[in-house]
């Protein structure tokens, strides 16, 4: 992650639109913003979501609230609750996340 040439500012995520992605089941609403290279996304997953992909991107993903499982390719099941957090880089482990009864995130990548 290369953050140069980003200046200092702010974001009321609140004022974000937002954009929907229907998973395999529920679904993602994402508040997106772009600093250079890098994304940064505020993101709720509906009660019930599960991914409809496996994802090979790197994140560093924060839970706010609820809890989030994610599944790595390998069988690994990793659960997190509000507080928590994970970091995997490009093209390391491909995961997929769902949520039983929803989820806040706080994803960069």
């Amino acid at each position: 992650m290369d953050m140069t040439g980003v200046r200092f500012g702010t974001t009321d995520w609140s004022s974000v639109p937002t954009s929907e992605h229907a998973g395999e089941s529920g679904s993602a609403t994402w508040r997106t913003r772009e600093f250079g290279s890098v994304r940064a996304r505020m993101v709720e997953y509906s009660p019930g979501y599960l991914a409809d992909h496996w994802c090979t991107r790197g994140h560093i993903l924060l839970v706010l609230e609820g809890t989030l499982t994610t599944e790595l390719a390998n069988g690994e099941i990793v659960t997190l609750t509000a507080g928590s957090s994970y970091q995997v880089g490009d093209d390391m482990e491909p995961h997929r996340s769902s949520t039983r009864d929803g989820a806040r995130l706080f994803i960069v990548d």
